[in-house]
């Protein structure tokens, strides 16, 4: 049954400013975010739905960006048909540098949801702090590390080397909490009461039976 508590399994709304806080040489956070699916796991193809989806956004926003990246030859599409399905174009001379700015910045929540997906035990996992509030649209410094709440009671062992590998790969700081899903649920902890408060991104983990 659900909490009044619970989280919707999209990226929490924010009002955002215009000019994306996380990577200001970007045009927005949809850019940033899109590029993150696109070019973080360069053999996959996507449909513009799935991108849609995973991004939290419209099919029409997608599109308009898409459009941008394959006009320019960065993203290479194949038609199937009423179909669009599209990947990273590992060819295009800025392909190599831009990955490595779009894995810093908007890396995150593609990273740890790959990382900690394989972990058993974890119920749900949000993205708190700085960088989940830079990715709101709140202004402020670069985040230096990255705070991640864990509900559940994952494998320990396995949790620090999700945590490690994230690390490599985003180059920051990875700081894990974690909570059992009986105190998530309860309104009486000052701490989740706060975290609640304030942004939070989702990650988005495959279902327990399926690690």
């Amino acid at each position: 049954m659900p909490h009044r508590f619970r989280i919707s399994s999209d990226i929490v709304n924010f009002v955002k400013s215009t000019i994306p806080s996380l990577s200001p040489i970007l045009r927005s956070d949809l850019q940033g975010d899109l590029l993150a699916e696109v070019l973080l796991d360069a053999d996959r193809e996507s449909t513009l739905t799935e991108l849609a989806a995973r991004i939290g956004t419209s099919v029409p926003s997608v599109l308009r960006e898409i459009d941008r990246l394959v006009a320019s030859g960065f993203v290479l599409e194949r038609r199937s048909g009423r179909n669009r399905y599209v990947r990273s174009n590992p060819d295009h001379p800025l392909a190599a540098p831009v990955t490595e700015i779009v894995e810093y910045a908007y890396g995150p929540r593609i990273v740890l949801a790959r990382e900690f997906g394989s972990v058993s035990g974890i119920d749900q996992a949000y993205i708190y702090g700085s960088w989940a509030a830079r990715h709101s649209g709140e202004s402020g410094p670069d985040p230096r590390d990255i705070d991640v709440l864990v509900i559940g009671r994952p494998d320990r062992a396995g949790l620090l080397d999700a945590a490690t590998a994230a690390e490599a790969r985003l180059r920051r700081e990875v700081n894990t909490r974690t909570v059992n899903p009986e105190r998530w649920e309860a309104d009486d902890d000052p701490f989740l009461h706060g975290v609640r408060r304030r942004p939070l991104v989702r990650l988005e983990l495959p279902a327990e039976e399926a690690r």
